[in-house]
C-alpha cells in the first residue's frame, strides 16, 4: 500500500518550525510495516493545497494530512477537503457539544470561532480526538482515502496510533502483529554496528529487517518483525534478541523506550546508592540529564557546574585529578558515589568546526570501596566533544554500577 503524509502550515513549510510532526509519522508507520512514499509540505493558501489534495489522491492509496483543523482563518483542511470531494461542510453537533463541554468544564465560554472546528465534509467519516479540539475525519478523494489529523503533537501521536493506524492496517489488508525493537549503544559507530551484525538476517532467515540510524553520540540499531501474534513474535525475538546483546556486547545502554540515564538511575535506586555529580565545560548537561527524570530526589543528590579547573581547586584536568575531586564530592556531599568530568576542549577550542580536532575528557568515579577513572581523547568539533563528554560520563557509571570495565575503547576517540 502506498501511503502519503502531507503536512499544511506557512510556519512548516518556511523552516520556522521544525517539522517533528513528519518524523514521528513516518517512523510509527513503519514500525507497523505500513511504508511512506511521498511526503509533501504545502503553506495555508487554498489553491496549493487543492492542487495536493489532488495530486495525492492520484498517486497514493491513503494519504494523512497533519495540520489545518483549527480555529483560524488559515486553517483550511476541512474546506479544502469538503471542495476536493464535491460535498458542502455541515455542522458536526455531537462534536460542537463535545468542544462547549470540554471549555465548560474548565470554567471557560467557548469562542465562536471554535464552531469552525465542528464543521465537517458532509461525507466524513469521524475519527476521534480524546484530548484536543480538533475534529479528527477521514474521506475519500478520487482512489485514495485521506485521514485527517491535528497539527498539535500530542493530538496527532494518540489519534494515530488509536484510530488511523489501525485503519490503515485494514485497508492495506495487513494481518498479525509488527514489533521494532530496539538497541541504543554509544561507542560504536554504523560501519562498527554493520561489521557487528553482518549476517544477522541470513540468522534469521529473513525474518526480520535490521537498520540503523545514528544521532551522536548514540546509535540506535533496529529489528522489525511481524508475527502472526504477540506470542509467536515474541518467541521469534527471543533468539534474535539475545544474539544482538552478545554481539554488540557492552556498548549496548539502553533499549526500546529506556535511555542512558534511566539505566544509571534505575541502577541507582535499586542498590540504594546516591549520586553527587562535578562537570567542567559542559555546561550542566551531565546533571540535566538526570535530575528531571521521576526518582530523581531520592537519588541525585548534588550537581556541580564549573567552566575552568581552577573552579574545582586543580590546575589541570587528569584522571588523578578527576579522582580526587570525586573523594572530595562524595564526602561533603554525603553521597554514596560521585562523578568527576573534566573537559578540556584542546584544538578544538581554537579551530572551529573542523571534525578532526580533539578533546581531553577525563572521568572520575568514587565509591566508598573503589575509585576509577578513564581519559579519553574524543573527535570532533565543541559540540560532539561536549555531548559526547556527557555520554562518556554517563556510560562509564553505567559500567561500573553493572560491573563492567570502564575503559573499553571507543570509536570516536583519537588513537
Amino acid at each position: 500500500m502506498r501511503v502519503e503524509i502531507l503536512c499544511t502550515g506557512d510556519e512548516i513549510l518556511s523552516g520556522k518550525t521544525i517539522n517533528t510532526n513528519y518524523s514521528h509519522m513516518a517512523r510509527r508507520l513503519g514500525e507497523v510495516g505500513l511504508t511512506v512514499h511521498w511526503g509533501t509540505t504545502v503553506g495555508d493558501d487554498r489553491e496549493a493545497l487543492l492542487r495536493a489534495f489532488r495530486q495525492a489522491a492520484e498517486r497514493a492509496d491513503a494519504v494523512i494530512v497533519n495540520g489545518g483543523l483549527g480555529p483560524t482563518v488559515d486553517d483550511l483542511s476541512q474546506e479544502v477537503a469538503a471542495e476536493a470531494c464535491g460535498v458542502p461542510l455541515v455542522l458536526s453537533e455531537y462534536w460542537m457539544t463535545r468542544m462547549e463541554e470540554s471549555y465548560a468544564r474548565r470554567g471557560r465560554v467557548m469562542p465562536p470561532n471554535n464552531k469552525k472546528q465542528a464543521m465537517l465534509p458532509a461525507n466524513a467519516e469521524f475519527i476521534d480526538n480524546p484530548i484536543g479540539t480538533a475534529c479528527g475525519f477521514a474521506v475519500t478523494i478520487a482512489k485514495a482515502r485521506f485521514f485527517f489529523t491535528p497539527g498539535v503533537p500530542r493530538e496527532m501521536r494518540r489519534m494515530l496510533d488509536e484510530q488511523v493506524i489501525p485503519r490503515l492496517l485494514k485497508i492495506g489488508g495487513i494481518t498479525g502483529v509488527t514489533r521494532l525493537k530496539r538497541f541504543h549503544s554509544f561507542g560504536i559507530g554504523e560501519s562498527r554496528a554493520d561489521n557487528m551484525l553482518a549476517d544477522m538476517e541470513a540468522f534469521t532467515n529473513g525474518a526480520i529487517k535490521l537498520g540503523f540510524q545514528a544521532h551522536f553520540p548514540e546509535l540506535e540499531t533496529k529489528l522489525l518483525a511481524r508475527g502472526a501474534d504477540d506470542a509467536a513474535l515474541a518467541a521469534l525475538l527471543k533468539p534474535i534478541e539475545a544474539e544482538v546483546r552478545k554481539r554488540l556486547g557492552n556498548f549496548v545502554v539502553a533499549e526500546d523506550d529506556q535511555t542512558l540515564e534511566g539505566v544509571v538511575l534505575e541502577r541507582l535506586l535499586e542498590s540504594g546508592h546516591t549520586l553527587a555529580t562535578a562537570e567542567m565545560v559542559t555546561g550542566g548537561l551531565l546533571a540535566s540529564r538526570l535530575a528531571p527524570l521521576p526518582g530523581a530526589e531520592r537519588a541525585f543528590r548534588r550537581g556541580i557546574v564549573v567552566r575552568d579547573a581552577a573552579q574545582l581547586g586543580i590546575n589541570g584536568i587528569s584522571t588523578e585529578a578527576a579522582e580526587a575531586i570525586g573523594r572530595r564530592l562524595r564526602e561533603e556531599s554525603g553521597a554514596s558515589h560521585a562523578l568527576a568530568l573534566l573537559v578540556d576542549l584542546d584544538g578544538a577550542d581554537r579551530g572551529a568546526d573542523r571534525p578532526d580536532l580533539a578533546g581531553t575528557v577525563c572521568v572520575g568515579i568514587t565509591e566508598a570501596h573503589a575509585t576509577v577513572s578513564r581519559r579519553a581523547h574524543l573527535v570532533g568539533n565543541r559540540d560532539w566533544i561536549r555531548s559526547g563528554a556527557v555520554e562518556l560520563g554517563l556510560d562509564c557509571l553505567r559500567r561500573h554500577l553493572l560491573g563492567l570495565p570502564v575503559d573499553e575503547r571507543i570509536d570516536f576517540e583519537r588513537r
